[in-house]
């Protein structure tokens, strides 16, 4: 859930930059409306008039008073291989939390939603504050749903695959403190409830995976370490970003399931010119214990390659490093050419995984829906080793 919070963010903050609300004329419609002044007569034997205090008044601009936040709505366009094409419509408010706070960031809060031609549907609920001159950070999410995808077979089953559908909910809550050296960290918990159906004419021979028609509920408390130097989150030139996060699910919080969650990711970014960028991106993944298919590392999620459709690998470790170089063009057009390699390795009882090595190269084509900001919205395509994949998105990829 943590990487649906920093993507609704992301797209809410896009939304604020295209479609928030004047601040100018609400802050005119409020201003106050100075008295009239009093016409008073000059003194006599004086040649000319000397003005009083009313009419000195009335020359003073009128105040304006300026909200305190945006309210941002735009309906944002995605197309996944994993879950199809759609829309995710996106409403929020961007506010400071203290207006005597100049350097945290503005905190947000929305709802956004899924809506895609595969059936998939959900909405999620967020909320993230900084406080206390950017020293604590707290997200909270919640999520409801339903998502349509598939999952792939090996060796016989090579090239066959099983449609299901999750529905379920869920939400995380998140308290991070800064530390020594720029870091942030801090405590999360996970709470989240499912319920996994096959859909209508399927393969028949295909296995189905043990928590299929089953009820399932995965609690974990875990913990998030983070560090970002980069000037623009939008589009880094220069800087570092990286993430380490641990989700310990036991049933002896309520879960249906005992296994543990380990994901890191490390990001550089390279200015070679004023229009030319190269980003760098290094992820892993791994899980212990016992979880369910979907709790293991799922590869072509995330970006992790492109060229690989989320859900045709669930492994128990997964690694991926890419390059990709960014070139800015005339009239808000860029491109983009990526190449990276990754693997994915099986736990001693999975179901229908084996190692593989997946490599992977591609191209794309990004405009800029804002200029002040330089925030592009992508279409990439991936060509892995079976196959290749297209999405549509806004921000790069990393």
């Amino acid at each position: 859930m943590s990487n649906s919070i920093r993507c609704f963010v992301g797209l809410l903050a896009i939304a604020a930059m295209s479609l928030s609300f004047g601040a100018t004329a609400m802050g005119q419609a409020s201003a106050k409306i100075a008295d009239t002044p009093k016409v008073t007569e000059p003194v006599q034997g004086s040649t000319s008039s000397t003005p009083t205090k009313s009419s000195e008044k009335s020359k003073k601009k009128k105040k304006k008073i300026l909200p305190r936040g945006s309210i941002a709505a735009a309906p944002i366009p995605i197309s996944s291989p994993a879950i199809g094409t759609g829309l995710v419509p996106v409403v929020g408010y961007i506010f400071p939390l203290s207006l005597k706070d100049k350097k945290s960031p503005p905190s947000v809060i929305g709802a956004a939603g899924l809506i895609t031609n595969n059936g998939s549907r959900g909405l999620a609920l967020i909320g993230q504050l900084f406080m206390k001159e950017d020293t604590y950070e707290l997200t909270a999410g919640y999520v409801h749903g339903n998502l349509d995808y598939n999952i792939y077979g090996e060796g016989l089953l090579q090239g066959k695959k099983l449609g299901l559908e999750q529905t379920g909910d869920g939400y995380m809550v998140e308290f991070l403190r800064r530390i020594a050296w720029d870091f942030l960290a801090g405590p999360r918990f996970i709470d989240g409830h499912s319920f996994i159906t096959v859909q209508k004419d399927q393969f028949p021979n295909f296995p189905i995976p043990p928590d299929v028609g089953l009820h399932t509920n995965l609690v974990a408390i875990g913990a998030k370490a983070t560090r970002d130097t980069v000037p623009n989150r939008f589009y880094p030139v220069s800087g570092t970003k990286f993430s380490f996060t641990s989700d310990f699910f036991s049933e002896a919080l309520g879960s249906k399931y005992t296994f543990q969650s380990y994901k890191t990711e490390f990001d550089k970014y390279w200015s070679l010119s004023q229009n030319q960028v190269l980003a760098y991106d290094a992820y892993l993944c791994a899980t212990g214990g016992t979880p369910p298919f979907y709790g293991n590392c799922i590869y072509g999620s995330g970006n992790e390659l492109r060229g690989y459709t989320a859900g045709q690998y669930f492994d128990r470790y997964m690694a991926a490093t890419q390059l990709e170089y960014r070139l800015v063009l005339p009239m808000r057009f860029g491109l983009v050419a990526f190449g990276g390699v990754g693997g994915v390795r099986a736990g001693d009882t999975q179901l229908l995984q084996s190692d593989h090595f997946l490599p992977s190269i591609g191209a794309g084509v990004r405009f800029q829906i804002s200029k002040k900001y330089h925030v592009n919205m992508r279409a990439d395509y991936g060509q892995g080793v079976n196959g290749h994949t297209f999405g549509l998105g806004i921000l790069e990829a990393f």
